[in-house]
């Protein structure tokens, strides 16, 4: 088995994921699989005159890239039972197309359940875009495997 247990995870333990540039291509799929075609993401001239200056990637879309990069390192491993929760998500910045992401994750709770084979893991995750300007933040709970059953 692979991965950091509940019993081996501490609270203030920090985890950076790798950067993602999100490309048009992102923003356009994401189109596609949500339906969202909103003139947000995808009419570049109505975004010119707005405050924004040009389009924007789906807010969401930057939410699941993130899961995708907390993913690859693969620190849990065969311990992660489920991505159980997002708790308190806020969007506070706009994502452009072109901009690269990357997301720090900080463990800020740990509680064990009523069954002993398992643990909630609560972690803080900050969005930044590459310069270092907080863009998404909130907290992802997750349910892990125990080592050794208490």
């Amino acid at each position: 088995m692979t991965g950091m247990w509940f019993d081996d995870a501490e609270l203030g333990m920090r985890f950076d994921t790798a950067r993602r540039t999100v490309t048009e291509a992102d923003v356009v799929n994401f189109c596609g699989v949500s339906g969202d075609f909103h003139t947000l993401h995808t009419d570049a001239e109505a975004m010119r005159d707005s405050h924004f200056g040009e389009r924007i990637a789906h807010g969401a879309l930057i939410l699941s890239m993130v899961t995708g990069l907390r993913g690859r390192l693969n620190i849990f491993g065969d311990s992660l039972l489920a991505f159980a929760e997002i708790r308190g998500w806020r969007f506070l910045r706009p994502v452009l197309i072109g901009d690269t992401i990357r997301a720090a994750n900080e463990i800020v709770e740990l509680r064990p359940t009523s069954k002993t084979d398992r643990g909630v893991m609560v972690q803080r995750v900050e969005v930044y875009n590459q310069h270092d300007v907080l863009v998404q933040e909130g907290e992802m709970v997750s349910l892990l495997k125990r080592a050794v059953p208490a």
